[in-house]
């Protein structure tokens, strides 16, 4: 049986580089998953990440990062001669930012195409719950998320459960008919996905998005509105939940990832849905508050860990 104190999050962590001054660069590094694995560890869960690194000193600040914050990396596979991906952000006078991406190569694409692969998926098995994002999705080819698929299919027949954000970003993907065909097999096997209008309307088209939202037959949907509120669908309940509105938005950065983490954490802990998303609203409402992905431990709010 799954072990119910953990769970796993899938994915890519790459380098960041950010440009505080013109002529320097920060180092830095980010990842949707990463994210809110962090957030999930700040907020109580035993969290490990699941992905592959170089065996490069970059890696290894990535690994000895990811200890610090109380995540566990038995899981990453470290690959001989490979590296992380990296990306630039550049952000304008006006403040809008724009991401250059050097990720074609990175060691995280080759997760479940290595020796060790069938050894990971069969360590999928342990846990109570599995995360993944549709960034996840883009980094293997179609063999890859078909093993992908078959390993979360068996997580939920041993009692696991399997959670899907909809993160969607069109670079990542050779066409949005592979994308599709993608996110509808992980629909198939996900208890719980958290999506936004925005990312469905991209990957679809606005006109079937809405069909796909009314033909999903998730166990449990949390689809962000374009106001700042999300509609929360499961047994019993269809409810719009309301986000208080910030005054002053510094970074949206993680937002959706911090989101996640909180949601995932109250309803482990044994919050309802409804609870559990309004959790979401305030982690997400706190984070947005502050540059970067990653808050300080001491801004981290009350009210939102586990029960």
């Amino acid at each position: 049986m799954p072990d119910k104190s953990k769970i796993a999050c899938i994915g890519e962590c790459m380098m960041e580089l950010t440009q505080p001054l013109p002529g320097h660069h920060t180092l830095g590094y980010g990842g949707d998953t990463l994210n809110t694995a962090i957030y999930c560890a700040r907020l109580g869960l035993a969290v490990d990440y699941v992905s592959a690194l170089g065996d490069d000193p970059w890696s290894d600040q990535m690994i000895a990062g990811w200890q610090a914050e109380g995540i566990g990396t038995h899981r990453v596979v470290r690959v001989p001669g490979k590296l992380p991906g990296l990306y630039i952000i550049e952000t304008g006078t006006n403040g809008e930012r724009r991401f250059y991406y050097w990720r074609e190569n990175s060691a995280a694409r080759l997760l479940l195409s290595l020796p060790e692969t069938p050894a990971i998926l069969e360590g999928l098995l342990t846990y109570d719950l599995v995360y993944l994002s549709g960034i996840t999705l883009s980094l293997y080819d179609e063999a890859g998320r078909k093993l992908l698929m078959q390993s979360l299919d068996r997580l939920r027949k041993a009692g696991g459960r399997v959670a899907f954000d909809a993160n969607f970003r069109p670079r990542g993907w050779p066409d949005r008919a592979a994308a599709q065909r993608a996110y509808h097999d992980v629909f198939e096997v996900a208890d719980i996905i958290l999506a936004s209008v925005e990312d469905l309307d991209m990957l679809f088209g606005e006109s079937e998005a809405k069909d796909v939202v009314t033909r999903l037959r998730v166990p449990e949907l949390v689809l962000k509105l374009v106001e700042p509120s999300c509609r929360v669908r499961a047994p019993g309940i269809d409810q719009i939940i309301p986000a208080t509105p910030i005054d002053r938005v510094v970074d949206t950065t993680a937002a959706g990832d911090s989101f996640s983490a909180a949601y995932l954490a109250a309803r482990l802990g044994g919050a309802g849905p409804v609870e559990a998303a309004k959790a979401g609203h305030r982690l997400a409402g706190t984070v947005v508050r502050y540059p970067g992905a990653i808050i300080p431990r001491s801004a981290m709010p009350d009210g939102v860990a586990r029960n």
